[in-house]
């Protein structure tokens, strides 16, 4: 692949809080992460049911159209109780009208702003948790998962990829202002808090995403 350091590399993603936690990951490799809608570039589809195939899928498209290393990542909550949802629909659970069908989206939740949505899909995954066990609101086993895909080129046929597990419960009531997504209600394994709760440093410590990208950084290095 070749020394990869130093470089710009497009990050395909619009979420806001992604870009800071990847920035502050990668920082020690010297490389400029430069999101994808600063170029431009639209959102690529994300059909695939594993999150492998999404990130590989959005980093080839980023890849393509920016002319540059592309860096992608697909990363949800998975619920053991809930057949392993929200899963890979994490960022657009409450938008999701048919899980046999993920292209049928309310339009309505896709036009939310990112706070609002995530605020909805956490109230969707709460009452999914109370439909499927009624009368308890004690934690369930969950986790964060995350597969995180850095292509040479949008051709690359050896692209790096590295997968990260945070492993948690989920809480009925939410707690904590950091974070995005369903970090209020994620209870971190070990630490005694939500993922909302912990300081952006210790998060970028032990989450998902920092396991990925340890990972990540450890292959590359030995390329």
């Amino acid at each position: 692949m070749g020394d990869l350091t130093g470089r710009q590399w497009v990050l395909a993603t619009s979420n806001r809080g992604k870009i800071a936690e990847l920035a502050a990951m990668l920082g020690p490799l010297g490389v400029a992460l430069r999101p994808q809608a600063e170029l431009g570039i639209a959102d690529a589809d994300e059909p695939h049911a594993t999150f492998v195939e999404n990130a590989l899928a959005k980093a080839r498209h980023a890849s393509r159209l920016a002319g540059l290393p592309g860096l992608a990542d697909d990363s949800g909550l998975c619920v053991p109780a809930l057949g392993g949802a929200p899963g890979v629909h994490s960022a657009r659970y409450a938008a999701l009208l048919d899980v046999t069908d993920p292209g049928r989206l309310d339009p309505e939740m896709l036009a939310l702003d990112r706070e609002a949505l995530d605020a909805a899909n956490n109230r969707k995954l709460i009452a999914a948790i109370r439909e499927a066990h009624p009368g308890r609101d004690e934690p369930v086993t969950a986790w964060y998962y995350c597969s995180i895909v850095l292509v040479a080129h949008a051709a690359d046929p050896c692209p790096v990829i590295a997968e990260g597990v945070w492993p948690g419960r989920v809480v009925a009531a939410g707690a904590g202002d950091g974070g995005f997504g369903y970090d209020p209600h994620f209870f971190v394994d070990g630490e005694g808090v939500t993922a909302a709760q912990l300081s952006l440093e210790r998060k970028n410590a032990t989450s998902h995403r920092a396991r990925a990208i340890q990972r990540l950084v450890d292959a590359i290095a030995r390329r």
